[in-house]
């Protein structure tokens, strides 16, 4: 009896071991077909980089929308950007629906809070369209005809790596948009689009400084002789860290990044917090027509507003030398950007944000008579519809984002962007993690992103009574006061005339 039993249990055990085994293989041949196929697509970086484990990222942010709410933050208490936010333009990006079912998670009532006002007879679709292109640099040799309202903000090859800049430069071509170069130079990866490109120069004059650090005219009438060289951007400060000059880490200063920049390979690459030739408004003025005249495109600066006494002395230093002597643009960076990497103390106390240094810029350029002559450009956190609607109905000619943009790349916020060890090779030199980010796909994406976005702000303009975007103004939007009453915008920043007499351009 005894031995019967012993014979039954040890073929059960070997019944078990089998399926152990056979079930042991199956698993271990599912995790190599799960690794194969992970690193051969092309359209998740994360599982690209990360094959098999890449997937418990995608699971755990399902299993999120269950259990958040009672262990982990809600959509909209993160920060620099909240889950529905980035959710909104990862699903642009892609391409896929952007409806929600069951009404808004965001809450309504806090002071500050923007809301458009709705006209009881909606634009047709019939009646609806598309923003006028906009010319900017009416006194230049060689004026820029601006398609797009939204486009790719500041970000240096350097802080991005070459197959983000690649993506970011095709998706914008075919988007109709600019794509801005950042501090760091003009590289081939932002001409390889074959789109408009705005060159930007820092306080370190990378890619057309001489061994001085000072600015070689020559390289300067080099790189602006690109045709697809729309515009110049000086810039004086940025919203990460205005009074500070860019902070690129030594493990990101490639080879070919030292050749573009001419600074030496591996070495800190560390930005002087202002341009030496330039202490105020007249030496500003100089720099600018210096620059316009080499190039013979428009030029204008990237600024964060502290106060609006420098506005008045820059406005006063104009029309003393005539409206051509104007720049044809001004960039303003809300306080809080940040696709930069920067000291934590000017991140959270340093500098206007937008919502202030918008309307002060708007509403000086129009006391002044100086509107119409001089652009305005903005940008600051920017990455959904409502901040680049706000931004036109403030009055603002054009709005950026770049943070918007790295999140069609596959961004996840991981806020690694200033280690090089970015997980979707976005923002790192490193080669293994930037086999993660496929131009081609993530190029479609900025794309899409970039459709879907002005998409949905001709939606809000609409929905609002007006055929296209640049309808909206001050009188179509209302703030939530402390009160918990709205009231219009065009009360709190009233719409300016000017005091000057103006030449008509």
């Amino acid at each position: 009896m005894e031995s019967g039993f012993m014979a039954f249990a040890k073929t059960v055990l070997n019944w078990i071991g089998l399926f152990f085994v056979l079930g042991l293989s199956l698993l271990l041949i599912t995790i190599l077909i799960v690794y194969i196929i992970d690193k051969t697509q092309k359209k998740q970086a994360i599982r690209r980089n990360f094959p098999v484990i890449g997937h418990f990222r995608y699971w755990f942010e399902h299993l999120g929308e269950f259990f958040r709410q009672y262990f982990f933050a809600m959509d909209r208490e993160e920060m620099p950007f909240n889950r529905a936010e980035r959710n909104w333009a990862y699903r642009a990006a892609k391409d896929v629906s952007r409806t929600l079912a069951f009404g808004s998670t965001r809450n309504l009532t806090p002071t500050g809070t923007v809301m458009f006002l709705n006209d009881q007879f909606p634009t047709l679709e019939k009646n609806a369209v598309e923003s006028q292109p906009v010319l900017i640099g009416p006194y230049c040799r060689t004026p820029y005809l601006a398609k797009s309202f939204f486009n790719i903000s500041g970000m240096s090859y350097g802080s991005l790596s070459k197959v983000a800049v690649q993506a970011l430069a095709k998706g914008a071509a075919k988007a109709g948009c600019w794509i801005n170069t950042g501090e760091g130079g003009l590289s081939p990866h932002h001409l390889s689009g074959g789109g408009d490109v705005v060159f930007q120069i820092g306080t370190a004059k990378y890619g057309v400084r001489n061994d001085e650090g000072g600015l070689d005219d020559d390289k300067l009438k080099e790189a602006s002789s690109h045709p697809q060289v729309k515009m110049i951007e000086l810039k004086l400060a940025q919203g990460a860290k205005p009074g500070k000059g860019g902070i690129l880490p030594g493990r990101k200063v490639t080879a070919e990044i030292a050749q573009i920049r001419h600074i030496p390979e591996g070495q800190d690459s560390i930005s002087p917090n202002g341009h030496p030739e330039i202490n105020n408004v007249s030496d500003l003025l100089d720099m600018i027509n210096h620059i316009r005249d080499i190039s013979g495109k428009p030029v204008g600066f990237k600024t964060v507003i502290g106060t609006d006494a420098f506005l008045f002395d820059l406005c006063e230093e104009i029309h003393r030398r005539g409206p051509e002597s104007a720049p044809d643009f001004i960039t303003i960076d809300s306080a809080d950007g940040g696709s930069g990497a920067a000291p934590q103390p000017l991140f959270d106390y340093v500098g206007l944000t937008i919502k202030e240094s918008l309307p002060m810029v708007l509403n000086v350029l129009h006391k002044q008579g100086l509107r119409d002559r001089i652009k305005v450009i903005c940008s600051g956190k920017m990455i959904n519809p409502s901040g680049v609607a706000w931004a036109l109905a403030m009055g603002a000619d054009f709005a950026l984002s770049a943070r918007g943009f790295m999140f069609a790349l596959g961004c996840i916020q991981a806020l690694q962007c200033n280690k090089n060890t970015c997980p979707t090779g976005v923002t790192t030199h490193d080669p293994d993690l930037q086999k993660g980010l496929v131009v081609p796909d993530k190029a479609e994406r900025v794309y899409h992103y970039h459709k879907n976005l002005v998409k949905a702000v001709g939606m809000i303009a609409h929905s609002c009574g007006v055929t296209e975007p640049r309808g909206l103004k001050r009188h179509h939007v209302r703030v939530v006061t402390e009160t918990g009453l709205s009231t219009p915008l065009d009360k709190i920043h009233p719409y300016q005339e000017s005091s000057i007499p103006t030449k008509k351009l």
